[in-house]
């Protein structure tokens, strides 16, 4: 007996996970269901149809999302190559899956022409039905989105690096999470923009028509000076690949994975002021100094970290260099503080790590310009 009420409950268990909220329709059904006061989106399907395999598991989650509101909108799918052939063929249905809504009161459905993700999906059963459904809505993309309305505002003003995509792109969905960090990583710069167009949505094909937009993703920037002719991003859609390419376009100096780079806030002339200070002792540091701030008064702010390192060394604190590297390497590396204050921090950590001896800035310079061109003859 225990047995038996075991196997039972396994059973009921087994039937509540398999459980669907899709209606199986067909000709027995189809009118007690559809036309009876409630809008419903009907999806025609064949079993052995590839496409409609792919949406079956995106159609469950449809049907879930609306699941708290079965008096007001219907989710069903009538197997058009089985029992429900003749509603297929009573419907004009001549490819798989096809999905057609109906309204409250029956009639002639309408053909859906959208995507199939489950977003795109809930959202049009919500603009046919007002019936919202119950998925929390993702954040807010990193990314600037654009249409027709807006580009010209934002793109024709600021330098701005433009996806144009499709929603059912397969590339493009793969693209997304890279250039979401992408624009995560120049989030703080307001005149170099990362931004997106949905150039396969109806309002906005005069922009893809204007700007040559024949495949997704095409990827192009549009430089603050020279708005007609864009440039093509022909680079590799890597994060680093687009970090570098925007730092160059754009004049900044942002890092892949967030924050500045290493070289933010050096400048050449007092790199080389740094180097010959951490170099020199006693009367020569004070030489030093004095140079630099002369040279710091033509500069202007940008130049007051080197100053201020070279006068804690000359009043005693040879130990500040070390310590002080060690300390902005702990705050840089724990991220606790507001992105703006973590560029400050950074800039002086850039300035300190100026302030090695003559060899090893001369190996460092080397090792750039190394680099340098392997990227140029990687490029060729």
């Amino acid at each position: 007996m225990k047995f038996s009420f075991t196997l039972f409950a396994a059973v009921v268990s087994l039937g509540g996970a398999l459980a669907s909220n899709v209606i199986e329709l067909n000709p027995d059904n189809f009118d007690t269901i559809i036309g009876q006061g409630k809008p419903a989106l009907v999806e025609f399907f064949a079993p052995w149809c590839g496409h409609c395999k792919n949406l079956a598991p995106v159609y469950e989650q449809l049907a879930d999302a609306f699941s708290h509101a079965k008096s007001k909108v219907v989710i069903a799918k009538v197997d058009a190559d089985g029992a429900g052939k003749p509603l297929g063929q009573k419907y004009g249905v001549t490819g798989f899956p096809t999905l057609k809504w109906f309204n409250a009161e029956g009639g002639e459905p309408e053909k859906y022409e959208g995507g199939r993700e489950l977003e795109t999906l809930a959202n049009f059963i919500t603009q046919k039905s007002g019936v919202k459904s119950n998925i929390k809505p993702p954040p807010p993309p990193a990314f600037t989105i654009l249409d027709t309305h807006t580009f010209d505002e934002v793109a024709l003003d600021k330098d701005v690096l433009v996806t144009f995509t499709a929603p059912w792109c397969g590339h493009c969905k793969r693209l997304k999470p890279i250039y979401e960090e992408v624009a995560k990583d120049f989030a703080a710069e307001s005149n170099c923009v990362v931004a997106n167009v949905d150039a396969d949505a109806a309002p906005n094909r005069p922009l893809a028509t204007k700007y040559g937009i024949q495949s997704f993703p095409t990827i192009k920037f549009f430089p603050k000076g020279n708005k007609d002719e864009p440039l093509d991003y022909d680079g590799e859609r890597t994060e680093a690949a687009f970090v570098e390419f925007l730092n160059e376009k754009c004049g900044t100096q942002r890092a892949a994975g967030g924050g500045l780079s290493g070289q933010a806030g050096r400048l050449p002339e007092f790199d080389s002021l740094a180097s010959k200070f951490f170099d020199a002792t006693g009367e020569a540091r004070q030489l030093i100094l004095k140079d630099a701030e002369s040279l710091a008064s033509t500069v202007g702010p940008v130049a007051k970290h080197y100053v201020k390192v070279m006068e804690k060394v000359v009043n005693g604190s040879e130990a500040y260099i070390e310590k002080e590297t060690k300390r902005l390497a702990s705050i840089l590396q724990k991220r606790t503080l507001a992105p703006q204050k973590l560029d400050e921090i950074k800039i002086k950590a850039n300035i300190l790590s100026a302030f090695k001896r003559a060899e090893e800035a001369i190996e460092d310079a080397e090792k750039k310009v190394e680099e340098a061109i392997g990227r140029a003859t990687a490029e060729l």
